[in-house]
């Protein structure tokens, strides 16, 4: 960004001291102008203190976080400790076809309280028949929290699934494309 308003402030130099037959109208129209340079300037102003204010949120909840500035864009990333729960196969799958079909029912409505409330963030199932059967993301402050928000699935506490968590770093707000 900061080299985006130097390249704005060296267009108006270049522009004010071309020595060309313009009318005074002409030169006027090619100088940037003032109020917009301004608002570029307050939105660089604003994305900064937002980044700052952001991760002094986050860091008041007990988030943990770290920053870095992109190369390419030279904008503040904030990296945030997110946990992915891992919903594993569990010991005991041997409920009859009625008490499966209403565990997942619960198992369902868990998981979409979990987003609703925001909580978890990416939520699904693996496509396959493998030992792990789908994945969570959970957009909580400590690995405790998380494992006691998981542990409250109904599949779990029925044993037909078990939790596997890990600390999982992300870019802060990004997005599945």
């Amino acid at each position: 960004m900061k080299q985006f308003i130097i390249l704005i402030f060296a267009l108006a130099t270049v522009v004010a001291c071309k020595k060309e037959d313009k009318t005074v109208l002409d030169e006027i129209s090619t100088v940037p102008n003032t109020e917009v340079v301004e608002e570029v300037i307050e939105e660089v102003l604003e994305i900064k203190q937002s980044a700052a204010s952001l991760k002094a949120e986050l860091k008041a909840k007990g988030f943990e976080t770290f920053d870095y500035i992109d190369e390419k864009t030279q904008d503040t990333v904030i990296m945030q400790k997110y946990f992915m729960a891992f919903l594993k196969k569990g010991p005991i799958r041997s409920q009859n076809e009625e008490v499966d079909k209403g565990l997942q029912e619960e198992h369902l409505e868990h998981l979409s309280r979990m987003y609703d409330e925001g909580f978890a963030d990416l939520i699904g199932p693996f496509g396959d028949d493998g030992d792990i059967r789908g994945i969570a993301v959970y957009n909580v402050p400590t690995k405790k929290m998380a494992d006691s928000l998981a542990n409250l699935d109904p599949m779990v506490q029925a044993g037909r699934l078990k939790i596997e968590m890990h600390p999982w770093w992300c870019k802060k707000g990004q997005s599945l494309r």
